[in-house]
């Protein structure tokens, strides 16, 4: 019986002591992820509905913004229902980025996400260089840089880029705690916190460290076990008064019901349906799993297992499948991964490497000339070109409603005059009235617009329409 499978690599750190600096190598994952990052935002789509509801979260008032928090009122009126819950710490973030001279912009909200998907990147290959050597830990951080999930909501204006930072530094924490004792432990309980706030599903990676800290350390874990329960309070704080005010239960209905197979979806989402890419880090995974490096194993089984373990029992009361939402723990399967190659034998490990980094690459490529997933600043746009000072602007539901709003603020407020917004309904009195709606299943979505303009004797005699991969929009034009 050989000791090949816990050998540390040549390029390994000592088990104890403080690691060397950082060098080039550990820097190369978040140089990719952000020139790739800067490639996606170069065609400069405009913000859809969830990070529209970022902006127009974040550019209010803080005491108004803190109101709405925990009343679980809507900012808008079109937005009744619909207020800030439970990642409401990340439009504060937001809040104070706008706040900087500059920074109130669309592109700056994606770039916030991007700088800090690109920290947190640095921060796993940091964690993995400790434990596991430069050239894993800069394997596993390039793995998670050209992920096709990860890079799709790494430019995106919401809460998950938050997320994986406060994930990266989680697992740099448990990693020098691991090393050091007790150094390490005040990042990992702070950057917890941070993990829930950010994203309250970013809680079961939490548990997964605390769960890896006991199998390695057994009793000599109890301190990254209180400190991991006090951790993961703000996060249950949230949830609880979300519940409270009555917002408990939004978004439920974009969540699914796997029947028990939500680790295979899942792992299937992380590979963005390319089933080489799937096989591979499967595969890969397994191999990690089974002869990784050390303290390394560990860490990387746990947190890609233990996340999706304690998901899939809550799906037993109910449904909590959605990608997104998986992604910080998911970021396991990407580390696991990586391990699994640098297990492979000697001479395959570097194509074995280069493999699993092509076929994320080839798996995310259809992002770099994806549609817009919303038109609202094209509408916009349209409208400014067209439009007729006095004749009424109608958004007839909440989804154009605040494209509508947001893109009339940024780009044509010469058309504020005129712009009607939910609850408030279309004139019956005017001759041309036009109409902002949302598609829905092929079809505009029902609107009590139709009735009153139709009863007022006008008909639609011109359609504008913005195709979208999210919500595509129509403009009809009402005329008597």
């Amino acid at each position: 019986m050989t000791a090949t499978a816990t050998t540390a690599p040549p390029d390994a750190p000592p088990s104890t002591g403080r690691p060397r600096a950082w060098s080039a190598l550990e820097l190369l994952p978040p140089a990719v992820l952000a020139v790739l990052g800067v490639l996606l935002l170069l065609p400069g789509h405009g913000l859809w509905f969830d990070e529209l509801f970022t902006a127009e979260v974040a550019r209010l008032p803080l005491g108004r913004i803190v109101e709405a928090i925990t009343t679980g009122e809507a900012t808008a009126s079109y937005l009744a229902g619909v207020p800030p819950a439970y990642n409401a710490p990340y439009y504060l973030v937001v809040h104070g980025w706008m706040s900087l001279p500059g920074l109130g912009g669309d592109t700056s909200l994606r770039v916030l996400s991007l700088l800090a998907t690109a920290g947190g990147v640095a921060l796993v290959t940091r964690a993995l260089t400790r434990l596991a050597g430069r050239v894993t830990g800069a394997l596993a951080g390039t793995v998670l840089a050209v992920n096709p999930l990860l890079l799709e909501h790494s430019v995106e204006a919401r809460s998950y880029g938050l997320a994986m930072l406060a994930t990266g530094a989680t697992v740099l924490g448990l990693a020098r705690w691991l090393q050091e004792p007790p150094r390490g432990l005040v990042l990992f309980g702070v950057a917890g916190a941070g993990m829930g706030l950010a994203h309250w599903y970013a809680v079961t990676v939490l548990a997964a460290f605390v769960v890896v800290a006991l199998v390695l350390r057994g009793r000599r874990a109890l301190p990254v076990v209180a400190v991991g329960a006090a951790a993961s309070l703000p996060a249950v704080g949230f949830v609880a008064l979300a519940v409270l005010n009555g917002t408990g239960s939004r978004n439920a209905e974009h969540l699914r019901d796997t029947g028990g197979r939500l680790s295979g979806y899942a792992v299937e989402a992380w590979a963005a349906g390319s089933f080489p890419l799937l096989a591979l880090t499967v595969g890969l995974a397994v191999l990690g799993a089974a002869r990784g490096v050390g303290e390394a194993r560990a860490v990387a089984a746990g947190w890609a297992l233990v996340p999706l373990v304690l998901l899939t029992a809550a799906e037993l009361l109910r449904p909590v499948y959605h990608p997104r939402y998986l992604l910080a723990g998911l970021l396991g399967v990407g580390v696991l991964a990586a391990l699994g190659a640098m297990s492979a034998p000697r001479a395959a490990r570097a194509p074995v490497a280069a493999l699993l980094v092509a076929f994320s690459l080839l798996a995310a490529a259809p992002l770099a000339d994806r549609p817009p997933r919303e038109r609202a600043d094209d509408v916009a746009r349209l409208l400014a070109e067209v439009h007729t000072p006095g004749e009424p602007i109608v958004a007839a539901d909440m989804r154009s409603a605040i494209g509508l709003d947001h893109y009339v603020r940024l780009l044509a407020p010469q058309l504020r005059p005129d712009v009607i917004l939910p609850p408030d309904d279309a004139p019956a009195g005017a001759d041309r009235v036009w109409l902002v709606r949302r598609i829905m299943d092929g079809a505009p979505e029902g609107s009590d617009d139709d009735e009153i303009l139709t009863g007022a004797g006008l008909r639609v005699v011109r359609t504008h329409e913005f195709p979208a991969t999210k919500s595509p929009l129509i403009v009809q034009v009402w005329e008597r």
